[in-house]
């Protein structure tokens, strides 16, 4: 028995809640080192008081992966995840710009982080439940379209505020100016309006369904696991089982993620420092900078919602590889290339070649994989999967601050020159991925174009 193909209409349903997930990450990208410079931090302090994001993820993930494979609820499997994390979420965004001191802020980042990986880890695993193998790219494909559409608005809201509604963009120092504080607000009630659309429009399939669709499996095994306590050891030997393709795409997800934290957390400091040329957060000038950086993060986003229909094409007509390959090399040069950039509006161009990327890394290493993982494992293995988003992120707060404090004597720029380094690296060890659920059609592309 084979999962039925859903109609264009039911997979936008699926994958509506992600706009709400990525307003939420667009908001905290953009912003928080804005807010942390406000209240205070350093420089060198940003890449630590970053480190709760990767933290929450390394914990959250694997485990909320874990138990939503063994959850059977009247709101399904995954979507009663979507629903707490996105309440605790939407609390949090209403709470963090409204911060007192630096370390409030930090713990807000904390909980926000949290709560957000507690919604997003299921949505990977529900497409791979949910849709058949042939539909994976293109369920994964919409997910990124929410991804950029939401972190479009969300980090170009509170230059849109402050520049079309006339909401102030200062404050006194210490505070965070009112257009951030809105935009917040925003955030919280539309990341909870489209996780409810999603979890009232959605279908998922019980235990027993998805044992048929899996016949290979023994009668019954889904319905059991489900009722299992989480054992240690089985923890453990799955682990010790990981997929080949899953290993292979760690080393890519590695590099991609060290840039892409890397970029997070020292565009806002680069660009108003070396653009702008002002290092004071209370300023005039410096909350310019850091709204165009916003306005600049809005405009990769709005690639890569763009980009996620057309790279699903490329890849039918070449591999999923050499698109990955590609995208990541390209986007790369562009991270890098910002050092190059004197005025502020030729960093969209920049925009352009990371937009690309982005859309890339969030559709297709999920394609790839979900073709080799075992079906009653999937929301355990691709909570795992985060570890390698997590980890590199974890190392890159822990040396980002000594590197750009004492080998680049405070220059924020060779921190974004460096990232950018390390995704076209990922671009090149993508060569080393096998696809399992998809014949290599570059080389047939290279085979016939060399027999002609």
């Amino acid at each position: 028995m084979e999962k039925p193909r859903l109609s264009f209409w039911q997979i936008w349903n699926m994958s509506f809640g992600f706009l709400g997930i990525q307003f939420g990450f667009g908001l905290q990208n953009a912003n928080v080192s804005r807010i942390f410079e406000t209240l205070g931090a350093s420089i060198d302090q940003i890449p630590i008081l970053w480190i709760a994001a990767p933290l929450t993820g390394l914990l959250v993930q694997p485990i909320i992966g874990y138990f939503s494979d063994r959850t059977w609820t009247v709101l399904g499997r995954r979507r009663p995840y979507f629903l707490c994390g996105a309440i605790a979420s939407s609390i949090a965004l209403l709470v963090m710009p409204y911060s007192p001191y630096l370390w409030v802020a930090a713990g807000m980042l904390w909980i926000l982080d949290a709560s957000i990986n507690v919604s997003m880890e299921p949505f990977r695993a529900l497409v791979a439940d949910n849709l058949p193998s042939d539909q994976r790219t293109q369920g994964f494909a919409v997910q990124t379209f929410f991804i950029g559409v939401g972190s479009v608005v969300a980090s170009a809201m509170p230059y849109i505020l402050s520049n079309v509604f006339d909401v102030a963009n200062t404050a006194p120092a210490g505070e965070v100016p009112p257009s951030v504080k809105i935009s917040f607000l925003c955030g919280a009630l539309v990341f909870l309006a489209s996780i409810l659309w999603t979890v009232f429009k959605t279908k998922e399939y019980s235990p027993e369904e998805m044992d048929k669709f899996h016949a290979a499996e023994s009668a019954g095994d889904l319905v059991q696991e489900k009722e299992e306590k989480a054992s240690l050891k089985e923890i453990i030997d799955d682990l010790r089982a990981m997929p080949k393709t899953m290993m292979q795409l760690a080393v890519v997800q590695f590099f991609s993620w060290f840039a892409l934290f890397a970029m997070w957390i020292y565009t806002t400091s680069a660009v108003t420092s070396h653009i702008f040329g002002t290092s004071d957060a209370s300023s005039a000038l410096y909350n310019e900078g850091a709204d165009w950086v916003g306005l600049c993060f809005a405009a990769y986003n709005g690639i890569s919602a763009l980009a996620a229909f057309a790279l699903p094409w490329l890849a039918n007509r070449t591999s999923r590889k050499f698109v990955h390959s590609l995208a990541l090399v390209i986007g790369g040069g562009s991270l890098a290339s910002i050092a190059m950039i004197e005025n502020p509006q030729m960093l969209m161009l920049n925009m352009v070649g990371i937009g690309i990327a982005w859309a890339s890394i969030l559709c297709m290493p999920y394609a790839i994989l979900a073709g080799a993982l075992p079906s009653r494992k999937m929301g355990f293995y691709m909570g795992v999967f985060n570890f390698f988003i997590v980890l590199p992120q974890i190392l890159a707060a822990g040396i980002l601050g000594f590197f750009t404090r004492w080998a680049f004597d405070g220059n924020t720029m060779m921190a974004l020159v460096l990232g950018g380094c390390a995704m076209i690296a990922a671009g090149f060890f993508v060569s080393f991925v096998q696809d399992e659920d998809e014949p290599n059609k570059i080389e047939d592309v290279v085979k016939v174009t060399v027999t002609a």
